[in-house]
């Protein structure tokens, strides 16, 4: 069974959900579809959505809400 690795597109703040009172987009061990949004990082105050990018299952994060994360940075893993 393979990993697939979820990256970072840009610097910025992870968020694993949209607001602080709702439940994250996906919690680790979740099944994922390519076009799963699965957190989101802000930048100076701007929001882009991180899609999964690939179909697996128990996706497991890497990094914690809130945490800053460089471009490229390997923000969760699936299993393919």
């Amino acid at each position: 069974m393979s990993k697939i690795e979820i990256r970072s597109p840009l610097p910025g703040t992870f968020y694993r959900a949209s607001s602080p009172d709702v439940p994250p987009f996906k919690a680790d061990g979740s099944v994922v579809a390519s076009g799963d949004t699965i957190g989101l990082i802000e930048v100076m105050k701007t929001f882009q959505e991180i899609p999964a990018g690939a179909d697996g299952k128990n996706i497991q994060f890497l990094v914690e809400n809130e945490e800053p994360v460089m471009a490229g940075q390997v923000i969760a893993e699936v299993e393919a």
